[in-house]
Formats: structure tokens, C-alpha cells, sequence
């Protein structure tokens, strides 16, 4: 497994841009904008199509 993290982009929260990692909790992001921090979790993958 990665360790690697990726880029959020928006915050979930306030879609603000000004997000930084944080160390504790582990993986979680901080939102410099409305002050939360939180974490975003893969449960995994659909296995539903689009239509398209």
C-alpha cells in the first residue's frame, strides 16, 4: 500500500482551495479557510457503468 497522499483539491466543507496536510491525524488536511480538518477515505470502487 502507498503511502503516498494525494492532493485534495476543495475543501468538502466550504470548497475553499487553501488546504494543507497535516500530521496528526494521520492523512488528515487542514482548511486554512473555515478551520476544519478532516480526512477523505477510499472504500473502493464501483462496479457500476455509465450508460455512456
Amino acid at each position: 500500500m502507498s503511502e503516498t497522499r494525494a492532493a485534495i483539491m476543495h475543501c468538502p466543507f466550504c470548497a475553499e482551495e487553501d488546504l494543507h496536510p497535516v500530521e496528526e491525524p494521520h492523512g488528515a488536511w487542514e482548511c486554512r479557510s473555515c478551520l476544519r480538518v478532516f480526512s477523505v477515505k477510499l472504500l473502493g470502487l464501483s462496479t457500476r457503468r455509465s450508460a455512456g
